[in-house]
């Protein structure tokens, strides 16, 4: 199934373990838990946009 190869990227307010631990124990590739300050948020949603975007090597589909 293709897709298995889109990342998914939770981004939360919850810093709980047990949500953490879920989340990846269902398939996530990431947890963000974002902060409330809104500019903080900004750079926050930015950071994880730019690494999945331009720095992550993803696999060429033929």
């Amino acid at each position: 199934m293709k897709s298995r190869m889109i990342p998914v990227v939770i981004l939360t307010t919850s810093e709980q373990e047990s949500n953490l631990m879920r989340s990846y124990k269902l398939g996530t590739n990431s947890y963000i838990v974002k902060p409330v300050d809104f500019d903080k948020f900004l750079d926050a949603v930015k950071e994880p946009g730019f690494y999945w975007l331009l720095l992550n090597s993803k696999p060429r589909f033929s």
